[in-house]
């Protein structure tokens, strides 16, 4: 059966006077559970300069792991994700337009992943991101819906450059604004001792993939690794709210699928 260790860090940072950053995760309370809904985990961001980010994110993750709680079992991943991360664009709209919000903007970024048998689907909206870390070299499963990283894809800016545009923290994709957003979905197969770190642009910003992935490869909880990578990122800034989810990966349950329903593999030994 799948068996993973998981720890999670947030941080207001040196600044920021309240944390916009939120997250939340579900963990199967059964054997059975683990089989017919999986894991969840998820960080959101608030964005920044506009009313309620921090409702807007507490919002985001109370919806997506109500949604994946209560989701039929067995539920296709791929396809069960980016719904749930549209159910949580409308709520977001719609708190915009209770009475008490009324004139106020909120949006917030997401990044969810799903886990069962021997894979996760990966789910995000904006730049919150989300890394595999494999035999010690980080590989990023997100891509950035930003101004900038659209720049780069038509060559306009180069990888380099990023870092010092002014533009680099300008969304083109959120949770909130618009009634309905279009969320990049992709799954990953796993393996034994791989490690998934999901995190608000308070920490990838800081920190380059090689660090990330030194720090979250040392053998300690998984709960120690989270509040090391967040408190490095703090060190190293602390300018914005800081927030980082790490999912250790300690064993798998290989399946096949058939007719898209998982079936166990037979054992080599």
């Amino acid at each position: 059966m799948l068996d993973i260790q998981f720890g999670e860090a947030s941080d207001f940072g040196k600044i920021r006077a309240n944390n916009e950053d939120a997250l939340g995760s579900f963990v199967p309370a059964s054997r059975q559970q683990a089989r017919s809904h999986g894991f969840l985990f998820a960080v959101a961001d608030g964005v920044g300069g506009m009313d309620l980010g921090e409702v807007a994110s507490a919002t985001a993750i109370q919806v997506v792991t109500d949604e994946f709680r209560t989701a039929q079992a067995g539920a296709m991943l791929i396809s069960l994700m980016p719904r749930i991360i549209q159910r949580a664009n409308s709520a977001v709209h719609d708190r915009s337009l209770d009475a008490k919000y009324r004139g106020k903007k909120m949006a917030t970024t997401i990044v969810a992943c799903a886990l069962r048998y021997d894979q996760a689907v990966v789910s995000h909206v904006g730049d919150s991101r989300c890394y595999l870390v494999r035999n010690g070299q980080a590989r990023q499963i997100t891509q950035d819906h930003t101004l900038v990283n659209e720049q780069r894809k038509m060559g306009l800016i180069s990888v380099d450059e990023i870092p010092d545009s002014d533009a680099r923290h300008v969304l083109i994709r959120s949770l909130g604004p618009e009634l309905f957003v279009s969320p990049d979905t992709s799954a990953v197969s796993l393996l034994p001792n791989d490690v998934l770190v999901l995190c608000s642009d308070g920490l990838h910003d800081e920190m380059k993939p090689a660090e990330i992935a030194s720090i979250v490869s040392q053998k300690k909880p998984a709960p120690e690794l989270a509040r090391e990578l967040v408190a490095r990122g703090v060190e190293i800034d602390g300018g914005d709210n800081t927030t980082a989810q790490v999912i250790r990966v300690r064993a798998v349950e290989q399946v096949g699928m058939y007719r898209g329903r998982p079936y166990r593999l037979p054992s080599l030994l």
